[in-house]
This record gives structure tokens, C-alpha cells and sequence, in this order.
């Protein structure tokens, strides 16, 4: 997966899921691991990344 569609993919996971997005992913990403599946893993991996980089730092 490519940086434009990792950006795209993480967009319409928080757009759908709102904070449940990064659940979402990680369960993804942990069910890929378990198959053995370590390129679609990792690709779930950036696309978390994205999400976190998105919302940016927390507020209080």
C-alpha cells in the first residue's frame, strides 16, 4: 500500500469509526500477525500511524 492510500484508507476508518477507528485497525493488524501475513500487517501498522498522526496530540 502506498502513502496515498494508506492516508485514504486511515480518513475513511475515522470518518466511519470515529475513536474506534484505532481499535478497528489493531484488531486487523493483530489478525494478520496471527495468520502470518507480515506485509498486510504492517500496512494495517502505517495506517494506524496515520490515524495517530491525524488526531494529533491530546488535549485536556
Amino acid at each position: 500500500m502506498d502513502a496515498i492510500q494508506v492516508t485514504d484508507y486511515a480518513s475513511r476508518l475515522v470518518s466511519a469509526h470515529g475513536d474506534k477507528a484505532i481499535l478497528e485497525v489493531s484488531q486487523k493488524m493483530r489478525d494478520c500477525e496471527a495468520s502470518g501475513k507480515t506485509d498486510e500487517a504492517r500496512d494495517w501498522a502505517r495506517v494506524r500511524e496515520t490515524i495517530h498522526r491525524m488526531r494529533g496530540p491530546r488535549q485536556k
